[in-house]
C-alpha cells in the first residue's frame, strides 16, 4: 500500500508536469503564429494556475460536472445510514471521513475524488443505494475508500482536470484559426498547419484521456478490491455488488471519457468484448469477480 502511495504522488508530478509543457508548447506555436509573445505568457499563467486549481479545487468541479449533491445525514433517515456505513468502515480502516454526496441516477455507479484522506469525497449514485444490500454497499463503499487511503484519488482528480483543459485549449485554438483568421491569405501554409494541430488535438483528447486511464486504472482496481475486501472481511459482498451493477442496463447520465475512469464500472455501455479488454479504463468485471471469489482472507492476513 505504501509502495502504491507513493508511485501515485510521484505520478500526480509528473503528469502536472507533463500538461504544464503541453499547454506551454501551444502558446508558443499560437505566439508564433500570430507574432504576439504576450499569448505566450497566458499560456505560462493558464498553464501553472490550471494545476493549482486541479490540486486544491478540480474534486469540487468534478462533483459540480457529476450533479452531486452533499449527503444529508441529520434529516433524511436512509442517508443517515449511508453515513453510518460510512463512518463504520472509516473507523476500521483508520481514515477521516470524507464527504458524501448522492448522485441522483438510476444508474448503479460510485466513485471517489480529492487530494488526500483529509480532503476526499465519495460519491453514491441514488442507483446503488437503493438496489444494493447492506453488505454489497459496505463493499462498495470499502472499495473506494481504499483509492482515498492508497492516494488514487489524487492522481484520478489532477487527470481528470487537466485533461479538461487540453480539451477547452485544443478547441479553442481550432477556432482561433478559422474565426480569427478565416478571410486572410497570409501565412495560409503556418495557419493551416495550426488548424490541423487543434483538430487533431479535438480528436484524440477522448483517447488520450482512455490511454491514461488505461494504464493508471486497471491495476489500482484490483488492488482497491481486494483492499477493500480485506476491510469489510467480507469479499462476496463486493463481488455481489459488482455483478449488480455490472448487469445494470441504465447508463449513467452525466459522465464524460475523462471521468469515466473514476467510477468503481466502467459507466460506457461496452461496444464488443475487443474493445473493451484492449481500451477500457477498467479491468474486465469476470476477472475482478474471479479474484474476490478467490481470496483467502484469513492467509492474506
Amino acid at each position: 500500500m505504501y509502495q502504491q502511495i507513493e508511485s501515485n504522488k510521484r505520478k500526480t508530478i509528473l503528469l502536472m508536469a507533463l500538461f504544464f509543457a503541453l499547454i506551454v508548447g501551444l502558446g508558443y506555436a499560437l505566439a508564433l503564429y500570430y507574432n504576439n509573445s504576450g499569448i505566450l505568457v497566458v499560456a505560462l499563467i493558464v498553464s501553472i494556475l490550471s494545476n493549482w486549481v486541479s490540486y486544491w479545487w478540480g474534486d469540487k468541479a468534478i462533483l459540480g460536472l457529476s450533479g452531486a449533491r452533499l449527503l444529508n445525514h441529520d434529516k433524511d433517515l436512509q442517508e443517515r445510514q449511508i453515513y453510518h456505513l460510512v463512518e463504520n468502515l472509516c473507523i476500521a480502516a483508520g481514515v477521516p471521513i470524507p464527504s458524501v454526496y448522492i448522485i441522483n441516477d438510476p444508474a448503479l455507479n460510485a466513485f471517489a475524488t480529492g487530494r488526500d484522506p483529509k480532503h476526499a469525497s465519495i460519491a453514491l449514485t441514488t442507483g446503488l443505494i437503493e438496489q444494493l444490500d447492506k453488505t454489497e454497499l459496505e463493499g462498495v463503499i470499502a472499495h473506494e475508500l481504499s483509492h482515498v487511503r492508497n492516494y488514487d484519488i489524487l492522481l484520478a482528480t489532477v487527470v481528470v482536470t487537466l485533461l479538461g483543459l487540453v480539451v477547452m485549449v485544443s478547441d479553442w485554438t481550432l477556432r482561433a484559426r478559422w474565426y480569427g483568421h478565416s478571410d486572410s491569405n497570409k501565412n495560409d501554409h503556418g495557419g493551416n498547419w495550426l488548424a490541423i494541430v487543434g483538430l487533431i488535438l479535438i480528436i484524440l483528447s477522448p483517447i488520450l484521456a482512455r490511454l491514461i486511464y488505461f494504464t493508471i486504472s486497471r491495476q489500482r482496481e484490483y488492488l482497491a478490491d481486494a483492499s477493500g475486501a480485506l476491510l469489510t472481511r467480507y469479499p462476496e459482498g463486493l463481488a455481489n455488488a459488482l455483478r449488480k451493477i455490472s448487469s445494470d442496463k441504465h447508463k449513467l447520465r452525466v459522465t464524460s471519457s475523462a471521468t469515466a475512469g473514476l467510477y468503481i464500472v466502467n459507466p460506457f455501455k461496452k461496444t464488443s468484448e475487443m474493445v473493451t479488454e484492449l481500451f477500457s479504463t477498467h479491468p474486465p468485471i469476470e476477472k475482478r469477480i474471479a479474484a474476490l471469489v478467490g481470496m483467502n482472507i484469513t492467509a492474506a492476513e
